[in-house]
């Protein structure tokens, strides 16, 4: 029976509302509990995610399988629908999810309001799941809306001026562009067979034929929408103005997988009802191609010139998301192969960089990167997790960047896109050697602080590494960013064999 994968779904949901509507009734203003609600609290947040997660990972690994849950109308049902790319994005949103979780437990006791960060972790993961198992448009956009609207609360968390501006600013930018998704849903329901997933698009080019013009302006109008959650440029900003506010667990699953939402929007969109021949060679590829090289420019600028560390990696997000938004928008192969494994290697290089910052500053009370020098001293084995992650990041071989940057540049010499097969490649170059010159500082002052250090600096305080519940998941997820790099043939054979069948 197909039901079951309903479980990894709605466990995580029900188990999260239960946490919030507890958190609610005993603790009104839930900043501190006792340490026998705490163990209870980690107890049913740990068991509930790790059954969750493994459940869904076993789900998605054991044949595709197919799930009406209700009809929204008579020809639009809410479907579930597992397939190569929901494998893929389940897997490692699963990983990532796992490691944030046990990090949360020490950390987020230095925060408060523990109760109801758990409740909205478990009940976003469930949305994230069921965004990733949806099988047709209509079931994604009401998944994509649900994720935005459960998770803003995790970036009020501190309830701080702050926070509340970088949600406002994280719900009005994903809600605009969610709306320009819904304005090119309409159109598409008109002249699409079907608004089921299916390999290379479902689009009636005869009935299409006569309005072409409009179904590329839609096309594109969804493009720049969906892409707002991905952070591409223009509705880019609120990565910058939410990450920081936010705690750190957040950060990395906000960094590592929910702007992937929007990469899988656009995946979903472009690859299985448009169809890339639709747009291959029109202005709607070339514009998309001019905003992403032009978000990966801007946003490797932005991270270099910044100094907190936590703003910086969000401007880095911005960068490193649009490298993958590139090789989805050059419509081959190779960039798609390239698209695929950098969102895998960025989920883990992202939420160990954030994990890393976060240790920095619950630890140490150090926010910004001109206060790091000499913090290898006291905690060497979270700089190098850092190291490690930015390695990969920057694409250093055999970090798994590396892979994945270079099918991207392959992908862009190998297709038709004009001045663009040299141009994208030399962004990329340059944005690599930007991302090398605001992420390698860090470690070099941290482990090399340098005899023209200023005496606060130098004299940093010798403290233990981060608890075990916080160290172990940033060294697994740094492990994996170097191994996918000096192992990457299981995974770069799976994708390659899922593109072929694609394109």
């Amino acid at each position: 029976m197909n039901s079951w994968i309903l479980v990894p779904v709605f466990l995580p949901v029900i188990a999260g509302i239960f946490l919030l509507v507890a958190a609610f009734r005993k603790h009104p203003e839930n900043v501190q509990i006792s340490p026998g609600e705490r163990h209870r609290l980690h107890l049913i947040a740990g068991s509930v995610l790790l059954i969750s997660a493994v459940l869904a990972v076993a789900a998605v690994w054991t044949g595709e399988k197919s799930l009406t849950l209700f009809y929204l109308m008579e020809e639009i049902p809410i479907y579930f629908h597992i397939d190569g790319i929901s494998r893929i994005f389940v897997t490692f949103t699963s990983i990532v999810w796992l490691c944030a979780g046990s990090y949360a437990f020490i950390y987020i006791q230095h925060e408060g309001k523990e109760t109801g960060f758990f409740g909205f972790y478990l009940l976003v993961y469930g949305v994230v799941l069921a965004l990733d198992f949806s099988g047709n448009l209509v079931t994604m956009y009401f998944f994509y809306e649900l994720m935005t609207l459960t998770s803003a609360p995790m970036v009020l968390h501190h309830g701080s001026k702050g926070a509340m501006i970088g949600t406002l600013k994280y719900l009005f930018y994903s809600l605009c562009g969610a709306y320009m998704g819904l304005f090119g849903i309409f159109f598409l329901y008109r002249y699409c067979d079907t608004l089921t997933f299916t390999s290379g698009g479902t689009l009636n080019l005869t009935a299409a034929q006569d309005h072409r013009t409009i179904l590329l302006i839609a096309v594109f109008v969804m493009l720049v929408g969906f892409g707002a959650k991905a952070g591409m440029f223009p509705l880019h900003s609120w990565l910058p103005a939410a990450h920081p506010v936010a705690p750190s667990p957040i950060s990395a699953v906000f960094s590592g997988i929910l702007v992937k939402g929007g990469v899988l929007a656009v995946i979903r969109t472009v690859y299985y009802i448009v169809g890339p021949d639709f747009i291959r060679g029109t202005w709607v590829q070339t514009a998309w191609i001019v905003l992403t090289l032009l978000t990966v420019f801007m946003g490797s600028m932005m991270a270099y010139r910044e100094q907190v560390l936590k703003r910086r990696l969000a401007y880095s997000t911005v960068s490193q998301v649009s490298y993958i938004l590139f090789g989805l928008a050059l419509l081959t192969p190779t960039g798609m192969t390239g698209a695929l494994l950098h969102t895998v290697f960025h989920a883990f290089i992202k939420a160990t960089l954030f994990l890393s910052a976060g240790v920095f500053i619950l630890e140490e009370n150090k926010s910004r990167v001109d206060q790091l020098a000499g913090i290898g001293k006291c905690m060497p084995k979270t700089l190098m997790c850092y190291t490690f992650a930015s390695l990969a990041l920057i694409g250093i071989p055999p970090a798994s960047g590396f892979i994945s940057k270079w099918y991207l540049a392959q992908g862009a010499m190998q297709a038709e896109v004009g001045v663009f097969r040299w141009l994208g490649p030399v962004v990329l170059l340059i944005s690599a050697l930007l991302t090398a010159g605001y992420l390698l500082p860090v470690t070099m002052r941290g482990f090399f602080p340098g005899k023209n250090a200023g005496e606060e600096q130098q004299e940093t305080v010798v403290n233990e590494e981060p608890p075990g519940f916080m160290l172990v998941p940033m060294i697994i997820l740094a492990a994996l960013t170097i191994i996918l790099g000096v192992l990457p043939n299981p995974l770069t054979k799976y994708i390659v064999q899922l593109v072929s069948g694609l394109m």
